[in-house]
């Protein structure tokens, strides 16, 4: 069984920058492809960006590319979500998630492509 742990989310002003990490536990990290989902308050869960096993291939939602990079390290199985010029639009609580899926990492973009998910970190954007 897979836990995964996020950290760092916080109150930010617009414009700022945040930094997320999700750890997780076992041995098997490597063997999964990482995601960032995020749902604000009414809205459905929405995928943020994914990162391949060990390419270190990226994908990511329109709405966030160019402001934010995923990364891992598979050393310390950990996944990193860097979060610049933050919009209001950008509040949500953040989920990190693990997925076993062999599908190219743009093909997973849907929750339901998951095994795994952590319990979410709160993100807050003021204007």
């Amino acid at each position: 069984q897979t836990q995964l742990v996020e950290s760092g989310g916080g109150l930010v002003q617009a414009g700022g920058s945040l930094r997320l990490s999700c750890e997780a536990s076992g041995r098997t990290f490597s063997n999964y492809v990482m995601g960032w989902f995020r749902q604000a308050p009414g809205k459905e869960r929405e995928f943020v960006a994914a990162i391949s096993r060990s390419t270190g291939n990226t994908y990511y939602a329109e709405s966030v590319k160019g402001r934010f990079t995923i990364s891992r390290d598979n050393a310390k199985n950990t996944v990193y979500l860097q979060m610049n010029s933050l919009k209001p639009e950008d509040t949500a609580v953040y989920y990190c998630a693990a997925s076993s899926s062999v599908l190219i990492i743009s093909a997973l973009t849907r929750g339901s492509q998951y095994n795994y998910w952590g319990q979410g970190t709160q993100v807050t954007v003021s204007s």
